[in-house]
């Protein structure tokens, strides 16, 4: 850290130039230092007390009652990353901080990733910028459980602003590509778990946006092959006219890839695992998503277009695994990047995914992600800011030239692929 020191000023100079005071400045700089040295606890307690400058009442303060906006901070976070990084793609994805009590900002019984299974917890939504080699987060959005909207008692004492309230995770996500949008930024194509990708509305609104995407699915998503064509049945004159419509009844995912040979499923190396070459089988098949929901916003948009609607729904690409140990296809994908696609860049961008599991990883065990033990609305943004900050000083340092070529590719010792 020593040596860094220099480096984190420079990188704190620069992120933090929209904090107005200087004394703001350089207690930003004591809390990055505070989650970049060693231990176990990133509380504001255990970083006081092992900065030969910490004072844990004025990191406190810093932290939890300071008036500093985070937006300007993390938007040049995001700048400076999405130019280092050179992003294959932006990730979407949602964290959960499992927690005690009721009192925590927008905590709830709810879905906790961290531990599998409902449980009492915060949840954040985030975007990362992602390539093969390095990721950052850009920008997050704490999720308010529909709970928190009404309750007027926590809201004031969290300090929860009045216009914030209960809002859909994928639609916090839209939220915060058209935000990342007026900074300037725009994804070169967006991924999601199933969470996301499973959600019809959620792959309208990024169409809407002109966003390609490359978004996992359950194997129940339902979809037309894409030479079927809707047909209209003779109105009789009578009663409303009959609209065009799919008459086949559409196919799970999971059903129209099985029913393909396991021929058909190319076997394709997607990166470098720290065991070998990670490789399975793939297919790719152009399909229509079914359903009422892919219908809704198809035909919205083509009756604002032109005025009528054909019943075509949009076509995109259905991306099946098979794995060499399994009976039948395991995971789906839907992409909507353009038809000539290859495979190959179509299975590399479905398994980008891996990388903001590095980011939580460390943002979480390394940098005290999850540490933050105060309360309030404005405390949580500050410090998943600051976290945000450290992680991105890091990623930076990874990036930089290193003059050490001991540990280079071809010299490592090579080790068995992975199939399965």
């Amino acid at each position: 850290m020593g040596r860094a020191r220099v480096k984190l000023g420079l990188f704190v100079a620069d992120v933090f130039a929209s904090v107005p005071r200087k004394d703001q400045r350089t207690k930003g700089d004591c809390y990055l230092r505070g989650l970049m040295l060693d231990g176990r606890r990133k509380s504001i307690q255990a970083k006081a007390e092992r900065l030969p400058d910490g004072n844990e009442q004025n990191l406190q303060q810093f932290v939890n009652q300071s008036t500093w906006d985070p937006v300007p901070v993390r938007r040049r976070i995001a700048e400076r990353m999405v130019g280092q990084i050179g992003p294959d793609a932006w990730a979407i994805d949602d964290v959960s901080f499992p927690k005690d009590g009721r009192m925590s900002v927008a905590v709830a019984p709810q879905y906790c990733g961290a531990l599998g299974k409902r449980a009492n917890c915060q949840v954040a939504m985030s975007v990362h910028a992602v390539s093969d080699t390095a990721s950052c987060p850009l920008q997050w959005r704490l999720f308010v459980p529909e709970e928190w909207a009404r309750d007027v008692e926590r809201r004031k004492k969290t300090g929860m602003p009045p216009q914030v309230g209960h809002r859909e995770k994928w639609r916090l996500a839209l939220d915060t590509l058209d935000e990342l949008a007026g900074w300037g930024m725009v994804p070169p194509a967006v991924v999601a778990d199933a969470g996301y990708g499973q959600n019809a509305d959620f792959r309208a609104g990024l169409d809407s946006r002109g966003i390609g995407y490359v978004v996992a699915a359950r194997s129940d998503v339902t979809v037309h092959p894409h030479d079927a064509r809707p047909t209209m049945q003779a109105w009789s004159g009578h009663g409303r006219k009959p609209q065009p419509r799919y008459r086949d009844k559409a196919s799970s995912v999971a059903a129209l890839a099985a029913g393909q040979a396991r021929q058909a499923f190319t076997e394709i190396t997607w990166r470098q695992g720290s065991r070998g070459p990670m490789r399975s089988h793939f297919l790719a098949l152009r399909v229509r998503p079914a359903g009422v929901r892919a219908r809704r916003p198809a035909q919205a948009a083509a009756l604002e277009k032109e005025g009528c609607w054909d019943g075509v729904l949009p076509e995109v690409t259905l991306l099946a695994q098979w794995p060499e140990c399994a009976e039948a296809p395991t995971d789906y994908w839907l992409s909507s990047l353009p038809a000539d696609t290859p495979t190959a860049e179509l299975v590399r961008l479905a398994k980008i995914r891996w990388r903001i599991e590095h980011d939580y990883r460390e943002l979480k065990h390394g940098l005290g992600l999850d540490h933050f033990e105060g309360r309030s609305w404005t405390g949580w943004h500050h410090h998943v800011t600051l976290v945000t900050a450290a992680h991105a000083f890091l990623t930076e340092q990874r990036l930089a030239p290193k003059a050490d070529t001991a540990d280079s590719p071809s010299t490592r010792p090579s080790t068995p692929s992975r199939t399965c």
